[in-house]
């Protein structure tokens, strides 16, 4: 007999309308399931029970009265929907992933957070991250770590690997995530979920939180496309202040009306080259790009592969950027100890960085930008790459705290192609379609033109019919 969790996102949100289950029942059964597994799986910082049930009743309350004809409810009403532990909900602690912010208690909502409120879900508690979001891995000091379900030995990946453990271990039906240089992409490939990393400007990181090098945005985790679809409508959309506007979509259209239609045939530019010096692409990674270029050509679409130069420039420039935003989070002298070694060394390396180095690197960034606009994207319609260069690793495996320069290195040969979308702000999916001989899943990553999210969801969906995924399930569901 299917359990609640079973269910997809839409399809529980679709059973609360109906009345044939309520927000309360769905809220209890994932708060027992987290009860039950979390300590192993690593996925939440802050479990908010009080909170959820207060949601989830008055969920409860307006699917009745809509019943009743009164009010129109969203697409997700009733759905819970944690929120990662970077982002401000009120009244509920901010960690950041850090101890030195263990006891910080907001006491406002980041604008997703009230995008979610308003959309009727439910708020179970906050995802696990590494501290500050800084590596893909997601170990702190505050929690055990994040594993992916399909191998509670190998790290769900980071940062947002407590929101893909959550949905892969049916902790939660899908979960808000974020991504400054991977961190939906990452996990999303780690954990066998589909991930979105939206175009730049797309979800507001407001009020307080505010990326000035444009490198970071919210977006959704999911089991199927057309979940993150549902929940990238309910995140998406400008706010006062904002420094950043992805172009509206045409009026009448939705991110979820995008996964129900065809996207017509496309071409294809597929990059299985890692676009770093000396960094190798691992077999089982190479299969999931080949398997991926096949079914694409399968579906009629036009794939050209070809190769392009590497080199270390884009990596500077990302190194300085990285490191200067490393130093943003106002910890107190006093509390800098507190910090973990990867954290202390890139606050460090930031503080060196001069301010023309930083102008200069965000030069870079968008001079790379607009050459992958005219001279790959003037041409194509997508880009097709892995989103990882090695399979899921061993918890620990990505740590070096006896030498956080050799561990920094380590992890951009890990995730190489990911950190290019947040650098031109383009849109990118990370689309499970892959998983290896032990059983672990192999994500590829798709990317779009700025503002074109929508030709991703609509070619991710076509994927997912062609080579469904979200009935593969880990021994722990």
């Amino acid at each position: 007999m299917a359990e609640l969790h079973d269910l997809t996102a839409l399809e529980q949100a679709d059973a609360v309308r109906s009345g044939t289950v309520s927000p309360t029942e769905l809220t209890e059964h994932y708060l027992e399931r987290i009860d039950q597994l979390d300590e192993t799986l690593g996925a939440f910082l802050t479990v908010t029970p009080e909170l959820a049930r207060k949601q989830a009743a008055e969920a409860e309350a307006a699917a009745l009265t809509a019943r009743r004809g009164d009010v129109r409810l969203g697409p997700l009403h009733g759905v819970a929907v944690p929120v990662k532990d970077l982002n401000f909900v009120a009244g509920v602690r901010c960690t950041r992933g850090s101890q030195a912010f263990a006891d910080f208690t907001p006491d406002v909502d980041d604008h997703v957070v009230t995008l979610l409120r308003n959309a009727g879900t439910v708020m179970l508690g906050k995802t696990n991250t590494p501290e500050f979001g800084l590596p893909c891995y997601t170990e702190n000091r505050l929690a055990a770590p994040a594993r992916t379900p399909w191998d509670p030995q190998r790290s769900a990946g980071g940062s947002s690997g407590g929101a893909a453990a959550a949905v892969a271990a049916g902790l939660a039906p899908l979960a808000h995530a974020s991504d400054g240089g991977g961190s939906i992409r990452i996990p999303a490939s780690v954990c066998g979920l589909f991930g979105v990393k939206p175009s730049r400007g797309r979800v507001s990181a407001g009020p307080t939180l505010h990326d000035v090098s444009g490198l970071s945005t919210s977006g959704p985790l999911a089991r199927t496309v057309a979940d993150a679809a549902a929940l990238l409508d309910v995140l998406s959309g400008p706010m006062p202040g904002d420094p950043y506007g992805a172009p509206s979509l045409p009026p009448g259209e939705t991110f979820l009306s995008a996964a129900g239609r065809e996207p017509g045939p496309l071409k294809v530019i597929a990059l299985a080259t890692p676009p770093l010096d000396g960094v190798e692409l691992h077999p089982d990674c190479r299969a999931a790009y080949d398997g991926a270029a096949g079914l694409l050509r399968d579906l009629g679409h036009q794939v050209d592969e070809i190769e392009l130069p590497v080199g270390d420039q884009l990596r500077e420039a990302f190194g300085h950027i990285w490191t200067v935003m490393a130093t943003v989070n106002p910890v107190p002298p006093e509390r800098e100890e507190l910090l973990m070694p990867l954290t202390r060394h890139l606050r460090a390396a930031g503080r060196q960085v001069s301010g023309t180095d930083f102008a200069q690197a965000l030069y870079t960034f968008r001079a790379f930008g607009q050459l992958v606009a005219d001279a790959l994207l003037s041409a194509y319609d997508v880009i097709l790459t892995p989103t990882l260069a090695q399979p899921p690793a061993l918890v620990g495996g990505l740590r070096d705290d006896s030498d956080p320069s050799a561990e920094f290195e380590g992890l951009a040969a890990f995730t190489p192609f990911t950190p290019l979308y947040n650098v031109t702000g383009q849109p990118a999916v990370s689309v499970p379609l892959h998983w290896t001989q032990e059983g672990l899943p192999i994500g590829v990553m798709l990317g779009g033109r700025y503002g074109d999210d929508s030709t991703l969801i609509s070619l991710s969906a076509q994927l997912e019919a062609a080579r469904p995924w979200a009935h593969r399930r880990p021994a722990v569901w």
